[in-house]
């Protein structure tokens, strides 16, 4: 019977381990299970919110609750707390409280109907982190060769501080096998040294969970030899703590900690174990260590603090024994044994109890299976009570760290709490049992494609859940057999392996699964790929800084997948940097730097595999800076000057370039004074007398120039009389009576000497007279007084310090100060050209009159008024200025029948002379405007009336007038044009016999004795006979007659013969000659249209200002009222007009005249043209 127990208990504990692979889905009833909660000793930031995590889940989702210090902790009441929605995470609000008030134990609750799950013991703690206290501490005197030990003794903080020393500039203090800091934070000298003398150890200590450093107050060691010791020195001794007055001996080693022969060390199992022996000796001893009954753990074992530490990670039970530190030098040895106990905390053998799921009437175990040093104590709980004061269930049976469940039925769910402690900690966990009857659900997504490259190994998951627990079988395409034997292989949980996976693997499987509820299959595809290649890896490179690299990856990959490569430099990322630029096998380095040097390593990946080729990239830099520049074969004005090149960079040296700083003159300004060959090393370099010179040399290679070299030696020349004299000298005035002399001063390194000078000098030119001479310093300019106007001066300037003159300066030439001229042109006279255009004529101005540099010559002119009215025209004066020697300039842009006046000017540097006699001359006649309006009244059957008003612009006297008219169809097409010149007293005609109800267009031009101008235009329509209304009312009716439409037809091709004969007859004309073209310009009289001429088109109703096709318009293609308004002049420079010197126009319109006068403006000129100006002075020029 004994034996059915036990293989009855091995029976259900392996169907326990079979439940434990199964995840419940939530979907599902099922008791809480804490997904996450705070660790049992939970160290807070006092000055960050308190967050104790609390989080399960479960179906239904469970409720929340907490204990706190074993009480009922009801967070409702606490303004300060506040529990997470869906969560039982608290969040403590710090900032209306202080967190110590929540340092307290803390247990969490979960709870469904199913059952109630409990968290561990939280302990919250705060961290602190407490200054030192304050303290004075007396320096401290030992003599040289004692041991000392420097006192850290940090404030206890949670959790504990991490111990180091620094001095003032925080600069840790360097430690050796002679000085270094134990585990408690104290310093220990094996032996003091006199080099240990200072005044700023300082021990700190980091509080890690708050950041904070806390310092204590400096301590001063002194160390001394006591010999030389005097009586003087005892004062200051009175106040200090000399701890040895012995001369110190060489000795062997004693142990300043551990104390005593032997000690012991008690650690728990997982834990670190830290041993350390810290010897005195001089001279200094050497620590070594042993494990008396045993080998120390290789793996786990390390030494620290110069031997003095021994370090064992990972405690367990076989490192307990005794272990031997041994301090030795040449004087003897001494030991220290320390017993070292392994003690432990509960730990789980084989895991923690898992979640059992079980049909009604099956069986099952719950293992707490726990091991510790001593042996723990286990205690059982169902849902948060004592399993002794739970309620009795006949299928439960608790045997010490088992539970036995047999024959569950429905409803028995519930959540088993054990408990595992010792002295050393404890060990909680929650196991629920869950009764449930569920057919077989396959958890793996159906139609999964799992993806596999060839030769790899192929893991096909069928993960599933049911109660009772589900078989699984699994299938290949056709179901014919199945999979359980070679290639494949049924793990446990469901999942087929295929170790190496073949392409004939690919395709469909279906995993079945049974229980005794159900059934459930599930398709699953497997496809295997070919693996990724790279086929072209990239090469080592070597490249110039500044030049561009490219490094070629090329890959080969299954059709299917998309592969992305990524670079690293030197197993990392690139740097983001925009010169890097990845292509989609390549990479490409764009201006290289020595920063771009390394290993470029290029990884293809796709989602199933990867595959990497790695190249080295060399960058060649420029030389570094050259060393060692010596200076030798010094002389007055040379020296030689040798310097050591520095490394090449891989690139040879082409050239080194020599440098200069004048230290006297010039400090902080480097100059290149010469270059050598890259193979030399030697430069005899010619130098300039009175400067201080500190030379530097520069290397250049391939890639460029080095950093300069340090500066040489200060290397001094001699003073001496200047060399050169200064340049650009010149003489000019800025007055009428003075004469500035101005010259280029010479730099510091051409002076030569001290006491730089300048010895000016002049005299009249053509004049028998001795130089003037006078002495300039600290300038570079001096001005003449009282000399005669305009004439001219040889200059001479000469560099002189305080070791004599330059060389005999060369002679230059220059003039004294201009004044206005005094004279102006003589015999001027003007003539007009045509109507818009004028010749001026001058006879030159003496030069002695001009008292300076001849610049031009400007006429002034203005209108005075039109000859067609007698009263004045105000129009301000125009310009025309006219740079350097002339004799004659045009006019242009004048207007019509008008009288001119004008003067002219010569002008110098200065300004301009007095003006000549002013002139007068006429423009003769031009062609008039259009008449100023056009109106028709007195409409009548076959009669209209037309009155007109004269021209506002008649440019000459007008001599009549012309009226063409023609009539105007609904189609808006042009009849025939009838003519009529009327008289120049005319401003009104009525024309007869004209059509009833019809539409005329009318045309008025104006005309002067040089010809017509252009024309105003108007529209009129005669008046409707109300008689023949009737008649055209009955004549409606033929126009739907046969015969009346063919006529029409007949009529209307007859006409477009015509026009077609027309267009002909007018294109056969051609181009007429440039010669004809003027003098049809210059025809007076208007040029009357051909009866056969068939210009007039079609009618356009926006044409009203549209002249007569056929009838001349003026030169430049428009019809303008105003034209006589605009700018007359503005030839040439500066709004003025420009001309040659022989007077041809050379310039264009390139401004407007001053002002106009609108009152007579209208009256009295032509329009000016720039085309008919042009025209005119085509003719001149």
């Amino acid at each position: 019977m004994e034996r059915r127990r036990m293989d009855a208990a091995l029976l259900v504990l392996f169907l326990g381990h079979l439940a434990a692979a199964l995840e419940v889905p939530l979907d599902l009833p099922q008791p809480p299970t804490i997904t996450h909660q705070s660790p049992k000793d939970y160290i807070i930031d006092p000055r960050e919110n308190i967050i104790i995590h609390c989080e399960a889940k479960g179906k239904p989702h469970p409720s929340f609750s907490w204990t706190r210090n074993g009480t009922h902790f009801d967070i409702d009441e606490d303004p300060n707390v506040t529990m997470r929605p869906h969560s039982g995470t608290l969040v403590v609000d710090i900032s209306r409280a202080k967190a110590e008030h929540y340092e307290c134990v803390y247990q969490c609750t979960a709870r469904n109907k199913h059952g109630t799950a409990v968290s561990n013991n939280i302990v919250v703690q705060q961290s602190r982190s407490p200054l030192w206290s304050k303290e004075k501490i007396k320096p401290i005197v030992v003599q040289e060769g004692v041991s000392l030990v420097l006192p850290c003794r940090p404030p206890a903080g949670l959790p504990p501080p991490i111990i180091f020393w620094m001095d003032n500039n925080f600069q840790r203090l360097p430690q050796s096998s002679r000085v270094a800091q134990s585990l408690n934070g104290d310093l220990y000298f094996s032996n003091v040294l006199r080099d240990d003398s200072r005044n700023d150890y300082i021990c700190y200590a980091r509080f890690p969970y708050t950041q904070t450093i806390q310092q204590k107050q400096p301590i001063t060691v002194k160390v001394l030899n006591m010999d030389a010791i005097n009586d003087t020195m005892a004062a200051f001794y009175n106040d200090t703590d000399l701890f040895s007055e012995e001369p110190a001996d060489d000795r062997k080693p004693s142990f300043l900690i551990p104390s005593g022969p032997s000690s012991s060390k008690t650690v728990l199992r997982g834990q670190v174990l830290e041993m350390e022996c810290i010897a005195e000796a001089l001279p200094t001893p050497e620590i070594s260590w042993t494990k008396v009954s045993g080998d120390l753990p290789a793996k786990r074992t390390s030494f620290l603090h110069y031997q003095r530490t021994l370090r064992i990670v990972n405690v367990s039970e076989s490192d307990a024994g005794d272990y031997r530190c041994t301090a030795r030098n040449q004087l003897g040895s001494v030991h220290h044994t320390i017993h070292v106990t392994v003690k432990a905390a509960p730990y789980w053998i084989s895991g923690a109890p898992r979640n059992l799921v079980l049909a009604p009437g099956e069986s099952g175990v719950l293992t707490c299976r726990a091991s510790g040093t001593p042996k723990p104590s286990i205690t059982w709980a169902m849902n948060g009570i004592p399993i002794e004061n739970s309620p009795k269930d006949l299928s439960r049976k608790v045997e010490d760290d088992t539970i036995i469940f047999t024959d569950v039925q429905a409803g028995s769910s519930a959540v088993y709490q054990c408990n595992v402690s010792n002295d050393y900690g404890y060990l909680l966990s929650n196991a629920f049992v869950n009764v449930l009857s569920e057919p077989p659900r396959v958890l793996t997504p159906a139609n999964k494609v799992y993806q596999v490259i060839k030769n790899h190994q192929a893991l096909i998951d069928c993960a599933s859940f049911g109660s009772p627990i589900p078989k699984i079988t699994w299938f290949k395409d056709s179901r014919s057999s199945t999979l359980d034997g070679d290639p494949y292989i049924l793990h446990d949980n469901g999942t087929l392996e295929i170790h190496i996976a073949q392409a004939h693997n690919s395709g469909r499987y279906t995993c079945v699964a049974r229980n005794s509820i159900g059934i459930y299959e599930n398709h699953i595809f497997l496809e295997v790929k070919e693996p990724t290649r790279i086929l072209k890896q990239p090469e080592y490179k070597v490249v110039q800084r500044g030049r561009s690299v490219v490094f070629e990856c090329k890959v080969k990959h299954d059709p299917s997948l998309v592969p992305t490569m990524t670079w690293l430099k030197d197993d990392g990322e690139l740097p983001d940097d925009e010169r890097l630029i990845l292509g989609s096998d390549s990479l490409t380095i764009t201006d290289v730097t020595e920063n771009d040097a390394g290993v470029y390593t290029c990884i293809t990946n796709t989602t199933l595999d990867h595959d990497s080729a790695s190249a080295e990239l060399t960058v060649v830099e420029r030389p570094d800076p050259p060393t060692d520049l010596e200076l030798t074969d010094q002389k007055k004005r040379s020296v030689q000057l040798t310097w050591t090149p520095g490394d090449e960079h891989n690139s040879p040296i082409q050239k080194f370039l020599i440098q200069y700083e004048d230290l006297l003159h010039h400090r902080g300004h480097w100059h290149n004074l010469t270059e050598v060959p890259g193979t030399k090393t030697t430069a005899h370099l010619k130098l300039s007398p009175y400067i201080h010179y500190t030379f530097r040399v520069l290397a250049l290679n391939a890639v460029g120039f080095s950093r300069p070299s340090f500066p040489s030696r200060v290397f001094k020349t001699e003073p001496a009389a200047p060399d050169e004299n200064p340049t650009g000298v010149q003489g000019f005035g800025t007055e009428h009576d003075n004469l500035v002399i101005s010259w280029k001063p010479l730099s510091g390194l051409q002076s030569n000497g001290p006491g730089l000078h300048y010895k000016v000098m002049w005299r009249q030119k053509a004049v028998d007279s001795d130089w003037t001479t006078v002495s300039v310093a600290n300038n570079s300019k001096f001005v003449v007084s009282g000399t005669p106007t305009f004439v001219p001066y040889e200059l001479k300037v000469q560099a002189v310090n305080d070791y004599g003159a330059g060389p005999e300066p060369a002679i230059a030439h220059g003039y004294s100060g201009e004044d206005l001229p005094v004279a102006a042109p003589e015999n001027v006279q003007a003539i007009a050209l045509n109507s818009t255009l004028a010749e001026v004529h001058w006879d030159p101005v003496p030069f002695k009159s001009i008292r300076g540099h001849l610049k031009g010559f400007k006429v002034y002119y203005w209108r005075e008024r039109s000859l067609h009215k007698h009263n004045p025209h105000h129009v301000e004066k125009q310009i025309l200025t006219f740079s350097g020697n002339h004799s004659r300039g045009m006019l242009p842009g004048l207007h019509p029948f008008s009288l001119y006046s004008f003067n002219v000017r010569v002008y110098n540097g200065k300004g301009e002379g007095p003006p000549s006699p002013t002139q007068q001359f006429d423009t003769p006649e031009g062609v008039p405007g259009a008449p100023t309006s056009l109106i028709v009244t007195n409409p009548n059957l076959d009669s209209l009336t037309l009155e007109w008003n004269p021209p506002h612009v008649r440019n000459g006297r007008i001599t009549g007038y012309t009226l063409k008219y023609q009539p105007v169809n609904n189609s808006n097409e042009l009849g025939p044009v009838e003519e009529l010149a009327l008289p120049a007293n005319e401003t009104s005609v009525t024309l007869p016999n004209l059509k009833y109800s019809t539409r005329y267009k009318f045309y008025l031009n104006a005309k002067t004795v040089r010809g017509a101008g252009p024309a105003i235009s108007q529209e009129g329509v005669t008046i409707m006979d109300e008689g023949k209304k009737s008649v055209a009312s009955r004549q409606v009716d033929i126009a739907t007659q046969g015969w009346f439409i063919g006529l029409m037809c007949a009529i209307a091709l007859l006409i477009l013969i015509l026009l077609i004969i027309c267009f002909i007859q007018r294109n056969k004309g051609g181009k007429y000659p440039v010669k004809e073209k003027e003098d049809a310009h210059t025809d007076p009289e208007f040029q009357p249209m051909k009866d056969d001429d068939c210009t007039f088109g079609e009618y356009s109703d926006n044409e009203d200002h549209k002249p007569l096709k056929g009838s001349r318009t003026p030169s430049n293609g428009t019809v303008k009222r105003d034209d006589s308004d605009d700018s007359l002049v503005d030839y040439g420079e500066g709004g003025d007009g420009q001309f040659n010197e022989d007077g041809s126009f050379i310039g264009q319109y390139s401004g407007k005249s001053a002002s106009r006068d609108t009152a007579e403006g209208h009256e009295s000129s032509e329009a000016p043209s720039p085309i008919n100006a042009m025209n005119s002075l085509n003719s001149f020029v």
